[in-house]
């Protein structure tokens, strides 16, 4: 399914001096389906009342979601966002929690991408859906 070298290490090298880095959110597993990766729940993430902000969550998944689409991309393109819907099922206080992305439709313009988020007693705290737009990436642009 991926069109792409995977490199753990390069991807999150590529992260540096970004929201992803600024967070915490690691890349972690890339499966032959699936991308993984995880989100500290601490003062980086909290809301004030304690609890994972939704936005953390919903960018851990447009994290995996787009590291997904970029992989299953030919390398001329690059993956762009263009929607993302989130429920927020339970909250998260501490820990960490992890994310898998998987490829609800991958064509050759639009990819869709399914992400599930879990806390450290696996439960489920967050599911998010991923629509991402294929586009000419830009010369000089940074990649893995």
């Amino acid at each position: 399914m991926w069109k792409r070298p995977v490199d753990l290490d390069a991807l999150n090298d590529i992260t540096r001096d970004t929201l992803m880095q600024s967070l915490g959110i690691r890349i972690t597993q890339i499966t032959d389906d699936a991308i993984y990766g995880t989100l500290p729940v601490d003062e980086r993430t909290r809301q004030p009342f304690g609890l994972l902000h939704g936005g953390a969550s919903v960018a851990l998944a447009e994290t995996l979601g787009s590291v997904g689409a970029y992989l299953a991309s030919a390398p001329e393109y690059m993956a762009v966002g263009l929607e993302i819907n989130a429920n927020h099922l339970r909250p998260a206080r501490q820990g960490v929690v992890t994310g898998c992305a998987r490829p609800v439709h991958v064509g050759s313009r639009t990819q869709v991408w399914e992400i599930r988020i879990q806390d450290d007693q696996d439960r489920e705290i967050c599911i998010a859906r991923l629509t991402t737009m294929l586009t000419e990436a830009p010369a000089g642009s940074r990649s893995a």
